[in-house]
């Protein structure tokens, strides 16, 4: 049973059905049926839940990934991982997600192809790059120069590979999906060690993080 405030707000009631919802979307997918199935399921006021999900399929899925970065944080607490190594720590932030998303991966299907469509391109990259930031945040990156795009553009397209390989692999487990993350992992702990070799210089460094920092960050 989930958990909804008494009296909740629309923010508060798309926050508390949005895994209900992405539940059913396997079978009535990225539709207002989901919505109401969710709503009748949690008892709440199917017209009041539409209103929340008002937005339509991509914002429903925006809610559902919205509840998996709160779920993997919950999960994994910073006393959690501190004890951590950071490829440890990456590496257990992205599992954490695949087990939550496990039960759902027909709506992940799903919610991806809803998302590869053209027109969805620019939102698609906005919510990758938010978990891929959710998760270094936690994992307790604090960069702020050029490090901070890099590593963000970086663990997000391994990220989104490793959910592709993930709603197809029928291994137990998902091992094989598994033993993929590691591999990308460890060509970014690789990276990661190189690229500081190969910029040494503290000026260098700054100007670009000047350049940098002129960008926008992009909105969630």
């Amino acid at each position: 049973m989930i958990d909804i405030p008494n009296d909740p707000t629309l923010d508060e009631l798309r926050s508390a059905l949005a895994p209900l919802v992405a539940r059913n979307a396997a079978f009535d997918g990225w539709r207002a049926a989901a919505v109401a199935n969710a709503a009748a399921q949690a008892q709440v006021d199917p017209a009041i839940a539409q209103l929340a999900f008002g937005d339509g399929p991509v914002a429903m899925i925006d809610a559902w990934f919205a509840s998996v970065d709160a779920e993997m944080t919950a999960r994994l607490p910073a006393e959690t991982l501190a004890a951590m190594r950071i490829r440890e720590r990456i590496a257990a932030l992205v599992e954490a997600r695949l087990d939550i998303l496990a039960p759902d991966r027909e709506s992940l299907r799903r919610a991806l192809n809803i998302l590869a469509m053209p027109q969805n391109l620019p939102r698609s990259v906005k919510l990758g790059w938010r978990a891929a930031d959710a998760m270094w945040r936690l994992a307790g990156d604090v960069a702020t120069d050029y490090n901070h795009y890099s590593k963000r553009t970086i663990l997000g397209g391994v990220y989104a590979a490793t959910l592709l390989a993930f709603i197809d692999d029928e291994s137990e487990g998902q091992m094989e999906t598994r033993a993929f993350l590691a591999r990308r992992i460890d060509g970014i702990m690789r990276f990661e060690k190189a690229k500081a070799g190969l910029i040494p210089d503290k000026d260098r460094r700054l100007s670009l993080s000047r350049f940098i920092g002129r960008l926008r960050y992009p909105a969630v």
